[in-house]
């Protein structure tokens, strides 16, 4: 959600429905919220089946109310309303490690140092088998992902089979508080051009960000690469701050206009020194909320190039309200506007029960603007319609059968735990002529076979993967992150762009 602002009135629950009065007379809302209780009196007397309150208003009335509204106002109960009271805590559980995950497989890329999983003995190379009981290789990328998530939650029981190892390991890791940097990568991509990931938005992320300019060259950079693709966005302070590094003092950031909600624009600080060298942005369909009103503002003050696919489209304000019984509201109160005046916030879909389906939104309260054209500071023209639109589409590496093979099947961080094994890598190792027989070797015994001309056309690309999780299993993912940025066409567009 884009914004937790808790209010400081606590409703009783059943007050929730009251907005079900749009249906009726404003005058007669007295009348009809006793229609409801006295359907809810009926059913619950004469039923079939005994019917509780709980399930009827926490999982019937209050949501199916709410999904009148648009998709990103949600009830919570009291058990999911104090979850995400735990999830705005700046720490989450975890075990330390990073993995490289694929349809039924998980290999460990790295450990951190004195993390559980360091505690525990996980090595780069080791593939997990099964956690808590639960054979990975039965799993689909989504039930993988969901596995993780709850593993880290409470001690996990791992069976690690280890490339070389007779027998495998069964491993017990209890998850410790950990705090991830929203920086999650810094690096160079190009001569005096500095590359920055940012994987989400929280408290410290702007200094974080200033931080890891300093460490590049702060001023003296030629150009910075600001990745944003597949930032999910955050604390929208945090976002004011972090575009404030980059715009001129009292530039307009992102204006909040809603029904009950005064109109606010935010500025750059009247103080602020911004960075001056030349900036690249880069989005995809997963860049939403705050990393959208970053890039909308750097966009339509004309003050970086914005490159990849068109964002998300969430640009919405939600107040999280309060209830009785430790229940609570997040509700959609206003709408995020970049400078030139579009609205973030895409199209809503939004259910009409008893009217036969789901029907768009145009040109309402939840998306105001009827307009799809709009102008930069300095008249360049720009898109509306929901997300931010990039200057320069680029989209990512194209992926062909030869490709496909040998990702689902693990053939590159597989054949770097067996070349490690025999091998040491310095800084300076390269993918020679004799590393690329071995690797089609290793392909061959386990039927992938290629053409030549295959192997020939797939050259450059074979040589960056077999590079890349060398260096992850050797070096640490950050190592190996910089290498695949060789080869990503958004970032090589983006330093292209910044040396012109």
């Amino acid at each position: 959600m884009s914004r937790l602002a808790a209010s400081v009135k606590a409703l009783p629950a059943l007050l929730a429905l009251s907005a079900a009065a749009r249906l009726f007379a404003a005058d007669d809302l007295p009348s009809q919220m006793k229609t409801v209780l006295d359907a809810y009196a009926a059913a619950e007397q004469n039923a079939a089946d005994p019917v509780g309150m709980e399930p009827v208003f926490y999982q019937g009335m209050i949501p199916a109310l709410l999904r009148t509204l648009d998709p990103h106002s949600i009830f919570f109960d009291p058990d999911q309303f104090e979850q995400l009271r735990k999830m705005e805590q700046s720490t989450q559980k975890g075990f330390g490690s990073v993995v490289s995950l694929l349809p039924g497989r998980v290999i460990v890329l790295q450990t951190l140092p004195g993390t559980p999983s360091a505690k525990a003995g996980l090595v780069p190379g080791d593939e997990i088998l099964a956690i808590n009981g639960y054979l990975i290789s039965r799993l689909d990328l989504e039930q993988l992902t969901q596995l993780l998530s709850q593993s880290r939650q409470r001690p996990a029981q791992l069976d690690v089979r280890r490339t070389g190892a007779v027998r495998l390991m069964h491993l017990t890791l209890v998850p410790e508080d950990m705090q991830a940097p929203s920086v999650e990568r810094a690096f160079f991509v190009g001569a005096g051009i500095g590359y920055i990931r940012v994987g989400s938005f929280d408290q410290k992320t702007a200094f974080e960000i200033r931080d890891a300019i300093e460490k590049l060259g702060g001023e003296h950079l030629a150009g910075l690469v600001l990745d944003l693709r597949n930032n999910p966005g955050g604390v929208v302070e945090s976002a004011l701050e972090t575009a404030s590094l980059f715009l001129d003092p009292n530039a307009t950031i992102v204006t909040v206009r809603g029904r009950h909600v005064p109109e606010k624009t935010e500025t750059v600080p009247p103080l602020a020194k911004p960075y001056k060298f030349k900036l690249a942005v880069l989005i995809n369909d997963k860049t939403a909320s705050a990393a959208e009103i970053v890039s909308g503002a750097l966009q339509d003050q004309d003050r970086a190039t914005i490159l990849g696919s068109t964002s998300y489209g969430k640009g919405l304000v939600q107040s999280v309200y309060p209830l009785s019984s430790g229940s609570g509201l997040a509700l959609t109160t206003a709408l995020y506007y970049t400078p030139s005046g579009r609205s973030i916030q895409k199209p809503l879909e939004v259910q009409h029960p008893g009217e036969g389906g789901t029907f768009a939104l145009g040109a309402t309260t939840a998306h105001p603007n009827e307009q799809t054209v709009f102008h930069t500071t300095k008249g360049r023209t720009v898109a509306g319609g929901g997300g931010i639109h990039p200057d320069i589409e680029v989209g990512p590496a194209p992926m062909n059968r030869l490709r496909a093979v040998l990702e689902a099947s693990g053939s590159f961080p597989n054949f770097a735990t067996e070349y490690l094994r025999d091998h040491r890598v310095t800084a300076d190792w390269e993918v020679t002529s004799q590393v690329i027989n071995l690797f089609q070797v290793f392909c061959t015994d386990r039927s992938i076979q290629p053409s030549l001309s295959d192997w020939l056309s797939e050259h450059d690309y074979v040589v960056n993967r077999l590079k890349t999780e060398i260096f992850n299993q050797s070096f640490g993912v950050e190592k190996g992150d910089e290498v695949e940025a060789q080869r990503d066409p958004v970032i090589l567009k983006a330093v292209e762009t910044l040396g012109a």
